[in-house]
């Protein structure tokens, strides 16, 4: 067995890295996410968490606290058409933040606030571009 390997387990998914975003009604938010973005619900413990997959992404979410504010994130979303994408979630009623735009570096962003204040940006490639092209450095790897 190859110590390095992740176990597989079908209550986790295959990605390595899984945000954990808190929301004041879990179910809102797991119809609001699935209608609005596309995600599948993997599985749910009750009111409480769940967990969503996306491609070959995933995210957990969580019950806040009542008594803690509820912290904001900012997630990333790399997909393949971002102007479908954004217009989908607009006709859900999304608070589109910043509507899709490209940039110098290869990508075609756009930005929308979720129903848990969570704001998403979504991602597309458009071009194949270094970093020093747009000002940026390369990592010397």
């Amino acid at each position: 067995m190859n110590p390095n390997k992740l176990h597989d387990n079908l209550s986790m998914p295959a990605c390595t890295i899984i945000p954990v975003l808190e929301y004041a009604d879990i179910v809102a938010a797991i119809s609001w996410l699935t209608n609005t973005f596309g995600f599948s619900e993997r599985w749910r413990a009750g009111k409480h968490r769940a967990q969503l997959s996306f491609e070959d992404g995933a995210i957990a979410i969580s019950e806040a606290n009542p008594d803690k504010p509820i912290p904001r994130s900012t997630i990333l979303v790399r997909i393949k058409n971002v102007s479908a994408h954004c217009e989908h979630a607009q006709t859900r009623g999304a608070e589109i933040l910043r509507p899709p735009s490209n940039f110098p570096y290869g990508e075609r962003q756009y930005s929308v606030r979720d129903i848990g204040g969570h704001v998403w940006t979504f991602s597309q490639t458009i071009a194949d571009v270094t970093p020093e092209e747009w000002g940026g450095v390369s990592a010397n790897l």
